[in-house]
């Protein structure tokens, strides 16, 4: 039977239910400490884990770094903190903070050994012990779904790592919060593994089992919902274009706790290479997630929730429009561009100072800012009808 090509997202443990996920012959693309597996292949019948092991550290020897890319003109170089300390600012989304290849290569050796190799330790102790791989309908977790608990999730730590430690900080692949009974990674009493509808065929194997539902967006005539159709190569969290990004979209909040922007301060008019000021307001926006895009941390990271609130940051840019008639050209580089990120906002909305050096250029600047979730993409909204939290200034440059 073909299977079908709307699945539910796979279960963050890697290695549940009677069909065994086992990283080899994989392609791993390292990201701010984190390794993603592209191509996966199944290994029921496969219980050499140190062969496993082995196939996925060579895999690493062949990640190279994204290299150096344009920058603004006019942003200080490097991480540099303002507000007496407080905040901290990433010139250029991290695009300056250039990984080496040795450094990718060493990032992906260490999450292997921390995850894959000691994964396949476990289940291999657990198999020699006569446990099996859980008796109950389903495979992929105990007692309806999930992996501990009766349905709450491997446990309640972050699904990323510790914010403070930026993008050297290796993400935990334990889920968030576990959810009716099994969490959506355990849910129909058996988890993603384990099929659909209590488990498939043969009490947990149903891999090949159609949905007993239509996907979303079924009868719209969507033109995909992943990049198995895509003839373009992986995105590998650094910045590149012409590739394909199959990182999921992840959560998303109430309309209540959607994040909003708005700039509250800004000067009218200023001389060129003239120092001033922006000030940013944001609500619902917990600004304590970064990930350096030129470490690997593009579009890598889906959107987390905490106590309902998007997890991320906010970027502010200014540049010059040649006219006011049409649409600038997007290739071009800012004068100014960071992100901001300070471990504080939330659902108080609060105001940020953001210090511009000055524009070297006459003319008209447009400044804008702008919230991001830990991948640096605008935070998504409940409804269609919500405007993104984002504001743009027009400033005369004299």
């Amino acid at each position: 039977m073909r299977r079908s090509k709307y699945r539910r997202a796979s279960n963050p443990t890697w290695f549940s239910g009677r069909r065994r996920i086992i990283a080899v012959a994989a392609t791993l693309a390292a990201f701010g400490g984190i390794v993603t597996v592209t191509q996966i292949s199944s290994a029921s019948t496969n219980n050499n884990t140190g062969d496993n092991t082995k196939a996925a550290l060579a895999a690493c020897d062949n990640l190279r770094a994204g290299g150096q890319t344009r920058l603004s003109t006019n942003t200080r170089r490097g991480t540099y903190t303002t507000n007496n300390g407080t905040v901290t600012q990433h010139p250029d989304d991290g695009a300056g903070d250039v990984a080496t290849t040795e450094q990718v290569r060493a990032r992906c050796r260490d999450w292997v050994m921390n995850n894959v190799a000691n994964t396949q330790n476990q289940t291999t102790r657990r198999r020699d012990r006569g446990s099996g791989w859980n008796n109950n309908t389903g495979g992929g977790g105990n007692n309806t779904g999930g992996n501990n608990n009766n349905g709450g999730g491997a446990s309640n730590a972050p699904a990323t790592g510790d914010a403070s430690q930026g993008a050297s900080a290796p993400a935990s692949t334990e889920p968030t919060q576990g959810q009716n009974n099994g969490g959506n990674n355990g849910g129909n009493n058996g988890g993603n593994n384990g099929g659909n509808n209590n488990g498939g065929n043969n009490n947990g194997g149903g891999a090949n089992t159609p949905p007993s539902t239509a996907p979303p967006g079924a009868g719209l005539g969507i033109l995909t919902n992943s990049c198995a159709t895509s003839n373009l190569p992986a995105h590998d969290g650094f910045q590149k274009g012409d590739r394909c990004v199959s990182t999921e979209f992840g959560e998303v909040g109430s309309a209540a706790n959607n994040p909003s922007l708005l700039i509250t301060g800004a000067p009218r008019q200023v001389n060129r290479n003239q120092a001033f000021t922006l000030q940013v307001s944001t609500r619902n926006l917990i600004r304590d997630r970064f990930l350096a895009a030129g470490q690997g941390g593009y579009y890598v990271e889906s959107s987390v929730l905490q106590n309902g609130l998007v997890r991320g940051h906010f970027h502010t840019a200014c540049r010059m429009l040649a006219n006011t008639n049409e649409a600038p050209t997007p290739e071009g580089v800012p004068a100014f561009f960071v992100a901001t990120e300070d471990s504080k906002g939330g659902r108080t909305p609060d105001t940020v100072t953001i210090q511009v050096p000055g524009l070297p250029q006459s003319g008209l600047a447009q400044c804008a800012s702008w919230a991001g979730d830990g991948s640096h993409r605008i935070p998504m909204m409940e409804r269609a009808n919500q405007t993104p939290a984002f504001d743009v200034v027009r400033i005369r440059v004299r």
